[in-house]
C-alpha cells in the first residue's frame, strides 16, 4: 500500500474521490498515464499495488464518491495496461462486479461504464468472467433506475459482440445459468434472456439446438406474457428453432416431446397452438424416437381435437391421423397398455369429438394389436360398457363397433349381452331411448341370428318375468298386434319373388291366428300345439316356390330339435301367462281393498250426518 501511495500523488488520489465527475475523470486519466509507464517498464509488482489501492481504499469504501472514483480508476488502469491487462484481470474485474449490487444507483451506473471500458480493452480475455458478468447483467436489465438500465444495455451489446467472435466461450457452462433464469417473470429479464438465446443461436460454432430441451419450456412460458413484444420475440425464437429442427439430422425429440405435451394443455390459446404445431412436426419427423412417447402425445392431442379455436382443431386432427397411421410393434417400444389407458381416460371427456377419437384409437388398436389389447381388456371393459349410456348416438354406435370387435371371442360376446340386459333392467330410460338402436346395431355387426339366440338363452333364466316380457314383443302377440301388422305391411312392400319376401312370409305363417283378435288360446295341449307348430313349419317350407330359399330354410333347420324347442316355448308362455294372471289378480284385489276401505268411511260420514240431523228433528217436534 505504501508503494502505491508513493507512486500516485496525493492530489490525484484526492481528486479521484471528489464529488465532481470532472475532477474524478481527470484523476483517472493521470492514473492511466502512471500505469502505462509502469507497464512499459514491466513493473507489474507496482501495477498490482496500484490496483490493490484502487480496490481496497476506493471501490470497497463506505463513501459513495470513493467507490465511484475507484471504478473509474480501475477502468483507467486497464486502458493503461493495454495488451498487458489480461494478467491483472483477476484483480480488476471482481470489485467491479461487486459494485453492480451497490445500493447507490450512480455507483451501479459507473460500474457498467467501467466494465464496458475494461471489456473494450481485453475483448476475448474477458470470457473467463462471462458467467459472473451474465448474472450481473441479468439483474441490471431489470434495474429500477433507467440510467442504469441504459448503461447495462450498452454493456450487454458489447459483451454479445465479444462472445460471438470468441472461440473460448463455453456453451456447456452457460446453459445451466440460462436454465435457472428461464422461468423468471420480470419482462426486462425475459427480453434479456431471449436476446441472448437469439444471439448465441446465430453463432455457427455454438450448438444451441443441442441444448434446446434445457430452455424450451421457458420459451413456451413466455408465449403467454402480457407484453406483446416479449410474446413476439419468444415466438420468433421458437420459429427459428423449429426450422433448424427440420433441417437437422440429429435431434433429441423425446425430451422436447415431454415439454410440448405439458404445454399443449396450457390455458393460453397461443401457447396451445404453438405446442400442437410443434407436436405435429415432431410426429412427422421424429419416427422411432417418438414411439415411447406416443401415449403422452396422444393424451395431449385428444383434448385439442375439441378446442374452441378452429386452427388448433385442424392441426390436432392432422396430427392424430398421422400418429394413428404410424406402424410400430409392441416390441419396438410401442406401449399398447399406456395408449389404451389414455383412450380410456378420454372416454369420460366432456367433449363429444374427443370421446369419438378415443374410440377410434381403441378400434385401431384392436385391428392392429388385438392380442395385446385383449390382455388389457379387464382395465377398459367397464368403461366401454358404461359408454353405451353416452348422450351421443355417434359415440354409442362407435362403442358398439368396439364391443362387436371384442365380442368375436365367445366369452366376451356373452358377457356383453349379459351386461346389456342388466343395464336395460336397471335403467328403463336406456332401454326406451337406446335399446332398439343398440340391438339393431349389434345384429348388423355380429349377425342377427347369433345375437337373438344368445339373448334368448340368457332371458330363459331371467327371474324378472315382467322385464323378460318387455325384452321379448312376441311372448304376448295379442298385446302387441301392431308389431305383426307392421311386419305384414313390410311384407306387402317386398317384391314377391325375392328371398326376403319368402322368408318373412314363412315366419309370419308360424304366428297363431288369434294374435290379431286378442283371443286367448284355450285348452291347448302340448300335443296339439306341437302338431300345430310343426304343421305351420311344414306348410311354411312347402309353400315356398323358390327351391333355393327352401334349401336355405332346411339348412337353418339342420341340427335343431323343433319338438323340444316348441315344448320349451310353450312352457315359457305358460309361465308368463301365469305371471300375467297373478298380476291381474293382484290388481283386482288391490281395487277391492280400496273400495272396502272407502265404504266404512262413507258409512261413518252418513252416520255422522244422521247424528247431526237428528237433534234438529227433535227440536222441531218439541
Amino acid at each position: 500500500m505504501a508503494d502505491a501511495l508513493s507512486i500516485i500523488p496525493a492530489s490525484v488520489l484526492r481528486n479521484l474521490a471528489d464529488k465532481l465527475y470532472e475532477k474524478r475523470k481527470n484523476a483517472a486519466l493521470e492514473v492511466e498515464g502512471i500505469v502505462k509507464q509502469l507497464a512499459v517498464a514491466g513493473d507489474h509488482e507496482k501495477i498490482t499495488a496500484v490496483i490493490n489501492l484502487l480496490t481496497e481504499e476506493f471501490t470497497y469504501s463506505p463513501q459513495a464518491n470513493h467507490r465511484k472514483g475507484g471504478l473509474i480508476g480501475l477502468a483507467a488502469a486497464t486502458v493503461g495496461l493495454t495488451s498487458e491487462a489480461a494478467q491483472h484481470l483477476e484483480q480488476i474485474v471482481p470489485p467491479v462486479l461487486h459494485s453492480f449490487s451497490d445500493q447507490d444507483s450512480r455507483v451501479r451506473y459507473y460500474a457498467c461504464e467501467a466494465l464496458y471500458n475494461i471489456a473494450k480493452v481485453v475483448r476475448g480475455d474477458f470470457i473467463v468472467f462471462f458467467n459472473q458478468i451474465f448474472d450481473a447483467l441479468c439483474k441490471l436489465s431489470a434495474d429500477s433506475d433507467a440510467n442504469v438500465q441504459s448503461a447495462a444495455h450498452l454493456l450487454d451489446r458489447l459483451v454479445k459482440d465479444i462472445v460471438t467472435e470468441s472461440d473460448q466461450f463455453s456453451i456447456e457452462e452457460f446453459i445451466p445459468l440460462l436454465r435457472e433464469r428461464m422461468n423468471v417473470l420480470n419482462p426486462y429479464v425475459r427480453q434479456f434472456l431471449v436476446g441472448w438465446i437469439t444471439v448465441l443461436d446465430s453463432v455457427p460454432d455454438i450448438d444451441m439446438l443441442g441444448f434446446l430441451p434445457d430452455f424450451l419450456d421457458g420459451l413456451f412460458n413466455m408465449l403467454s406474457d402480457s407484453s406483446h413484444e416479449i410474446r413476439q420475440q419468444a415466438d420468433s425464437a421458437l420459429t427459428e428453432f423449429l426450422q433448424e429442427i427440420k433441417n437437422s439430422p440429429s435431434v433429441d425429440y423425446g425430451r422436447m416431446a415431454e415439454i410440448l405435451v405439458q404445454r399443449a394443455g396450457a390455458p393460453d390459446e397461443f401457447t396451445r397452438q404453438t405446442s400442437i404445431t410443434w407436436i405435429n412436426e415432431f410426429v412427422k419427423l421424429g419416427g422411432d424416437q417418438l414411439v415411447p412417447y406416443y401415449a403422452d402425445i396422444l393424451g395431449a392431442i385428444l383434448p385439442c381435437i375439441s378446442d374452441k379455436e378452429e386452427k388448433i382443431i385442424v392441426v390436432a386432427r392432422e396430427t392424430n391421423e398421422e400418429l394413428r397411421s404410424f406402424k410400430a410393434a409392441p416390441g419396438e417400444g410401442f406401449d399398447v397398455g399406456a395408449i389404451l389407458a389414455v383412450a380410456k381416460r378420454h372416454l369420460s371427456s366432456e367433449w363429444e369429438a374427443t370421446r369419438i377419437e378415443a374410440l377410434h384409437w381403441i378400434s385401431a388398436l384392436l385391428e392392429k394389436h388385438r392380442g395385446e389389447v385383449l390382455l388389457f381388456l379387464s382395465d377398459i371393459v367397464d368403461t366401454l360398457l358404461k359408454a353405451l349410456s353416452d348422450s351421443s348416438d355417434e359415440v354409442v354406435l362407435l362403442v358398439l363397433e368396439v364391443h362387436a370387435c371384442i365380442a368375436k371371442d365367445t366369452v366376451h360376446f356373452r358377457n356383453l349381452l349379459v351386461f346389456l340386459l342388466q343395464n336395460f333392467q336397471k335403467d328403463n330410460s336406456l332401454l326406451e331411448k337406446r335399446g332398439a338402436l343398440i340391438i339393431r346395431r349389434l345384429c348388423v355387426l355380429l349377425g342377427a341370428q347369433t345375437v337373438y339366440r344368445e339373448l334368448s338363452t340368457i332371458l330363459q333364466k331371467e327371474t324378472d318375468l315382467d322385464f323378460a316380457s318387455i325384452m321379448v314383443q312376441l311372448l304376448e302377440p295379442g298385446r302387441y298386434t301392431w308389431l305383426l301388422k307392421a311386419l305384414y305391411g313390410l311384407l306387402m312392400l317386398l317384391p314377391q319373388q325375392s328371398a326376403a319376401f319368402k322368408i318373412l312370409r314363412t315366419r309370419l305363417k308360424t304366428v297363431p291366428s288369434y294374435s290379431f283378435t286378442g283371443e286367448e288360446h284355450r285348452n291347448t295341449s302340448p300335443e296339439t300345439s306341437n302338431s300345430s307348430g310343426l304343421n305351420h313349419a311344414d306348410s311354411g317350407s312347402h309353400s315356398t316356390q323358390d327351391g333355393l330359399v327352401t334349401q336355405n330354410v332346411e339348412k337353418m333347420c339342420n341340427g335343431i330339435n323343433f319338438a323340444s324347442r316348441l315344448q320349451q316355448f310353450q312352457k315359457m308362455q305358460q309361465v308368463h301367462r301365469a305371471n300375467a294372471k297373478s298380476q291381474a289378480q293382484l290388481r283386482i284385489t288391490s281395487v277391492t281393498l280400496t273400495k272396502d276401505v272407502q265404504r266404512p268411511e262413507e258409512n261413518r260420514e252418513q252416520s255422522s250426518m244422521s247424528d247431526t240431523n237428528q237433534p234438529a228433528k227433535s227440536l222441531r217436534k218439541s
